[in-house]
């Protein structure tokens, strides 16, 4: 990795590993807990640019494709997402002054520094006004650009809270409600972005309309699992593939239907009806002039993590990255292998790591507070307790794991009988969704702060 690009860590990585109370569990923690901050790194923003950017002269070459920036009379930037701010830095020291103006949205405290292009501070993951006026800023630019023009969008996870755009007839706070339930309601990232586009005039395709005909290149940080582009920040400039009646559907099937607002109730009624313009799709001419690449994703980071737990003397797999379910039953599950691992050998003999990748869901039934990755090492702490030498972490690339200001968590086989020490019970906590307390307690929460980047989640299990 380039000297200029800032290692990312886990700041308490330390603290974590002597937590540990045998010499082995110790030894589990530090391999897991490395394997982690590799895939972070990997997963940094200025590293990929880097990687697959590269100016000769006036061409721009971009995951081995070309592109003559000579034939465009300006160059835009837009876009948004929690990698943005980064993102944009890198582009700026790759293509300098040939860029003519820029603006996009990222998350309030962004650390990164440019000069071309305005970062638009706003709010995440509750989308806010600042958030709304920074999309104007970008319809604005993408408007001004011409057939002569080539307008760069910056996109990463976070993109569809970052950058709101309520469609006409409903508001933010409406918006906002239906964000919110459908986040709680345990539907997947793709059924929330489904029914975020057709709420939206900006996601879904719609900043490609508004920037065409310019020619437009997408640079896209995958959050989601499998990579499908138009749901990725609900894919502003990629057509899209559902349709009203898709977001109708998706309400009805988590019984959210009666719930949300009157007016997206309305909205989305007109639209199943063919009474408002559904969102672009392939055939849009719009579309012409597009193109998409995905820079990285969570195969980055849980690949990066593979090769540094092999270099540890540990035998790894990368099992997927394609993880989804109940993030409870997720764990039980991660812990089954490990016992399996334990038991027998297999998949492969001790010392063996799992490399998982994915992004899990939380059914919300409880009060208190946590999020998917605590709730994975929580789930999975109950059924390997008492062994020894094993070790589950969890967590969120971008550094926050649900409603938390935490990463996710990690469990061993102590962590149940050090948990019983301080009064607190597992199950209770699991129950009431409060994942994040119970592992507070512990000193087993992965701190990392905001990380600049995020490509889904990232799960390892050790045993040694």
């Amino acid at each position: 990795m380039p000297d200029q690009v800032n290692q990312l860590s886990i700041k308490n990585k330390e603290a974590l590993i002597d937590n540990a109370e045998t010499e082995l569990t110790a030894k589990a923690r530090k391999v897991l807990l490395e394997a982690l901050e590799a895939a972070l790194n990997a997963a940094n923003p200025k590293a990929i640019m880097e990687k697959q950017l590269c100016l000769k002269g006036d061409v721009l070459e971009i995951c081995g494709n070309q592109t003559n920036l000579k034939k465009f009379n300006h160059i835009f930037v837009v876009g948004g997402g929690k990698a943005s701010g980064n993102m944009a830095e890198a582009l700026e020291d790759i293509l300098g002054n040939r860029i003519s103006k820029g603006t996009i949205n990222v998350p309030y405290g962004t650390t990164a520094h440019t000069q071309r292009i305005e970062l638009h501070e706003a709010g995440h993951p509750t989308p806010d006004e600042a958030g709304v006026t920074g999309v104007k800023k970008i319809l604005n630019l993408a408007q001004s650009a011409d057939r002569n023009d080539l307008v760069i969008c910056l996109i990463s996870g976070g993109g569809s809270s970052l950058m709101p755009s309520p469609r006409k007839g409903i508001t933010l706070a409406e918006k906002r409600e239906v964000n919110s339930l459908l986040l709680l309601s345990g539907a997947t990232i793709n059924e929330v972005n489904a029914v975020r586009k057709h709420i939206s005039d900006f996601k879904g395709g719609w900043l490609a309309k508004h920037a065409s005909p310019a020619t437009v290149i997408n640079l896209i940080l995958s959050d989601v699992v499998g990579d499908p582009i138009d749901s990725i920040a609900s894919g502003p400039t990629v057509p899209d593939t559902t349709s009203f009646e898709d977001a109708v559907e998706i309400l009805r099937r988590y019984d959210l239907w009666q719930t949300i607002p009157d007016s997206v109730r309305q909205l989305l009624r007109d639209g199943e009806n063919g009474l408002i313009e559904e969102t672009p799709k392939q055939e849009d001419p719009a579309f012409r002039r597009v193109t998409n690449h995905i820079l990285g994703n969570n195969r980055t980071a849980t690949a990066a993590a593979h090769r540094k737990l092999n270099s540890s003397g540990v035998n790894s797999l990368l099992l997927t990255t394609f993880l989804e379910g109940e993030a409870r039953q997720v764990g039980r599950v991660f812990a089954s292998f490990a016992r399996e691992i334990e038991a027998s050998g297999n998949p492969k003999p001790r010392p063996c790591s799992l490399v998982v990748g994915g992004e899990t869901t939380v059914m919300v039934v409880g009060d208190g507070n946590g999020g998917r990755n605590q709730e994975i090492a929580l789930s999975a702490a109950m059924a390997i307790s008492g062994k020894d030498g094993v070790a589950i972490g969890s967590m969120s690339t971008d550094g926050v794991d649900g409603p938390t200001t935490v990463a996710g968590a990690l469990a061993d086989g102590s962590t149940l009988t050090r948990s019983l020490k301080q009064g607190l019970d597992a199950r209770t906590a699991l129950a009431n969704n409060d994942s994040n307390s119970f592992f507070s307690k512990l000193g087993d929460l992965i701190v990392t702060g905001p990380t600049g980047t995020n490509v889904n989640d990232i799960s390892i299990i050790v045993v040694m």
